[in-house]
Order: structure tokens, then C-alpha cells, then sequence
């Protein structure tokens, strides 16, 4: 494992590499996208664990926090979804110089809807692992302002509606929830935000987690899997059962995700 910073145009970006072990060759790359806001910090021991569980398989895999995030320079304040698609950019381009090997894209949460925007820029990409994906960056919008709302009814403040806050966003305003400052610039880019996927066919694997054993996956992600099906990827879906642990204040493992994405990584039958 390697701790460094990697240097772009807007400052320094904090990365972990995990060489494949024991492998000439590794099985293939993958660049780890994070959530969103706090959801980052809490995702980050399981992110760390699925990392070295795929180092010591045979996968090579690179973790990098977004500009504004983590130990990264900038401030959240500051950033834009524009700079988060660059920083993606930057990633890839050290990932290739150290793994020749078929590259993924890694998303978790808003991660896989940064995925999904990176993938015309990189026609390479060979496949999608997606952890929990968020299938609307309009729905994660808004999920993100509704936590301003709550904020202001616990201090006993009548809260402005989702729309008004987003009003106040497409006027230039940033609006502070949770101790991060949501810039307009973010906020445009992640409302536009979708899982559309390019014409070059993609292996996807999709991997949920829900209470109990699992089960089918949501039908947000069954309408996706659909679509990209008859747009000639090949995707699969699956539920697995956890924790929510993105959402959790103390850290929260999901080991049956961890092992379900051993195996969805593994080539597929001929």
C-alpha cells in the first residue's frame, strides 16, 4: 500500500494505491470514486477493506479523495463537479502509468453518478463496479437539501422547501448543510447527473445491500439494469445483506458486500 499525493493544476490530491499481489499482471485496475460530503468519511473503512481484499486477489486499486475531500486540497466550498470530473481524469491518467491492465471505474453512492459523466472522456474504461448506486443526481440533490430542512426544524425554524433552496443555488448562492458548504457549481452539475451510460459496451456489476439476506435489487437499479441491457452492456444486479454503513455515525461493516464483490469481479463464464 502507497500513501501519496498526487499533484494536479489545482493543488494536491491525497491517493492510496493497492498493487495487485503476488501477479505479473494484475487481474485488472480500478479507481475508487467516494460519495458525497460526510458520506466519504463514513464509507471510508469499508472502501479501505474491499481496497486490500482485491490488492491481495490480484486487482490493483487506486483511492483518491476529490478536490475539497478528505486530506485533499481545497475546500468542499469550493468545489464543482466540472473539477471532480478532472480530478477523475488525473486518477486515471497515473493508474494507467503504473497497471497495464483492463481499467474500471469504482463508484459508491454519488461516486457511480461521477462514473457514469467520466465514461465519454475515457472510451478504455472495461467495466462499472457500482456499490449502492444513486441512480438521480436530481433525487441526490435533493435528498442532500432535505438535510437542510431537518436542520432548521430541529432548531425550531420553519425550513425553506427543496425548491426554494435550490432557488437560492441557480442565484449564486452556496448554502452551508451539515458543515459543508454546497457550492451552485456542485449542485448544477450533480442535478444533471444520471447513469447514462456511452455506446461502448460495458461490463457492469451493481451491488446493493439491504436489511436481512437481501433480495432483488430496487427497482430504481432493475430500470437500469434494463436499459443498459438492450444498449448492449452486460449488466448484473444483486442485493446483499448489511449495513447501510455510508450512513452510519459509528463504523459499520457489510462483509457479505465485501465477498459478493470478490466474486462479481471475477471473469465471467464464456
Amino acid at each position: 500500500m502507497d500513501n501519496f499525493f498526487l499533484d494536479t493544476e489545482r493543488g494536491r490530491r491525497f491517493c492510496i494505491y493497492h498493487p495487485a499481489a503476488g501477479v505479473p499482471r494484475p487481474r485488472a485496475a480500478l479507481l475508487y470514486l467516494h460519495p458525497f460530503a460526510e458520506e466519504l468519511n463514513r464509507a471510508r473503512r469499508m472502501a479501505s477493506l474491499q481496497a486490500r481484499l482485491l490488492a491481495a486477489e490480484g486487482y490493483a486499486v487506486l483511492q483518491c479523495d476529490l478536490f475539497g475531500c478528505g486530506d485533499s486540497d481545497g475546500d468542499f466550498g469550493e468545489a464543482t463537479w466540472a473539477q471532480w470530473l478532472a480530478d477523475v481524469d488525473t486518477a486515471l491518467a497515473w493508474l494507467r502509468t503504473r497497471a497495464t491492465a483492463p481499467l474500471w471505474l469504482w463508484g459508491l453512492r454519488a461516486g457511480c453518478l461521477l462514473a457514469a459523466d467520466a465514461l465519454p472522456r475515457h472510451p478504455d474504461i472495461a467495466g462499472l463496479l457500482f456499490w449502492q448506486p444513486q441512480t438521480s443526481g436530481k433525487l441526490a440533490l435533493k435528498q442532500f437539501l432535505r438535510i437542510k430542512m431537518a436542520e432548521r426544524m430541529l432548531d425550531g425554524v420553519q425550513g425553506e422547501g427543496t425548491d426554494k433552496l435550490r432557488a437560492r443555488l441557480l442565484a449564486g448562492e452556496g448554502i452551508e448543510i451539515a458543515g459543508y458548504l454546497l457550492s451552485p457549481g456542485m449542485a448544477e452539475g450533480l442535478e444533471a447527473a444520471a447513469l447514462r451510460l456511452p455506446g461502448q459496451a460495458l461490463r457492469i456489476e451493481c451491488l446493493e445491500v439491504a436489511a436481512g439476506d437481501g433480495g432483488a435489487p430496487t427497482p430504481a437499479v432493475a430500470a437500469c439494469v434494463a436499459q443498459w441491457q438492450a444498449a448492449g452492456h452486460v449488466p448484473r444486479a444483486a442485493s446483499v445483506g448489511g449495513a447501510s454503513f455510508w450512513q452510519m455515525a459509528e463504523p459499520e461493516d457489510a462483509p457479505a458486500l465485501l465477498r459478493a464483490t470478490s466474486l462479481a469481479l471475477a471473469p465471467l463464464p464464456d
